[in-house]
């Protein structure tokens, strides 16, 4: 789950009174925090992969519940931090800069479970969810409260409505779909952009307070908000390393 994230009322993203400081010490905790359970999660998985467990995830409900919060923690960050960007003098060649790296980190999670697992490869998963996200939202950034409704309806129609018209394989993306599809992970857009659609006007509220709510997290452990700031990197390395470990103790 990735963390590069990236930002009302109409034309407060342009207001330089209320601009937000590069890095916000409690966002890069609570983004920390997030990959701390994220890896925490899939080192549980790994486990039952190895024989060493015998856990449901897929049908018990404190581990979709688990997995929901973590995932649903890095949208709605990354719908807060899209708050940040647009604020940034060079706004537009930032977010260019940073879609291309989740896309490209998207595209290398693709090819890579493709290798391990190529039946249930990972043809639309966070990063690929977060990269079109953000760039749905991208023009909502001044738009806070259009932001939250449109973010409310996305999510109450992912959850509330299916139609086998979207099991076709092509469709898989959008979600709606009646049953989930045979993959390693899959974050479909419905309802999941509607975090970030909600992240962005989340992200408003707080700039309206100079981030004070977060501030006392900004006294977290270094080693908390150091894996915040690079959340892709962990996020793309992890499982390699724990996958690693593990075989290790079999041989």
């Amino acid at each position: 789950m990735a963390g590069a994230a990236l930002k009302g009322t109409r034309g407060a993203a342009r207001a330089p009174a209320t601009a937000a400081p590069a890095r916000i010490g409690g966002l890069d905790a609570l983004r920390g925090a997030a990959i701390v359970a994220m890896i925490a999660y899939h080192f549980c998985f790994d486990l039952r992969w190895f024989g060493y467990a015998r856990w449901d995830f897929e049908h018990d409900m404190r581990w979709i519940g688990a997995r929901s919060l973590i995932l649903g923690s890095f949208l709605l960050l990354a719908g807060v931090s899209l708050v940040l960007t647009a604020r940034r003098p060079d706004a537009k060649r930032t977010f260019v800069r940073q879609l291309a790296r989740i896309a490209g980190a998207a595209l290398l999670v693709s090819v890579a479970s493709y290798a391990a697992f190529p039946q249930t490869f990972i043809r639309f998963g966070v990063l690929h969810a977060i990269a079109v996200s953000l760039l749905l939202a991208w023009p909502l950034t001044a738009r806070p409260r259009l932001a939250l409704a449109l973010g409310l309806v996305v999510i109450a129609t992912g959850v509330a409505f299916q139609h086998s018209t979207f099991d076709a394989p092509l469709l898989h993306w959008i979600g709606f779909m009646t049953h989930r599809p045979a993959t390693e992970d899959y974050v479909p857009l419905f309802p999941w952009t509607g975090l970030v659609l909600v992240g962005t006007a989340l992200g408003h509220a707080l700039l309206r307070r100079n981030f004070a709510p977060l501030a006392p997290l900004a006294r977290a452990p270094r080693a908390l908000r150091w894996l915040g700031r690079h959340s892709l990197m962990v996020y793309l390395l992890h499982q390699p390393l724990l996958i690693g470990l593990l075989w290790l103790t079999r041989h």
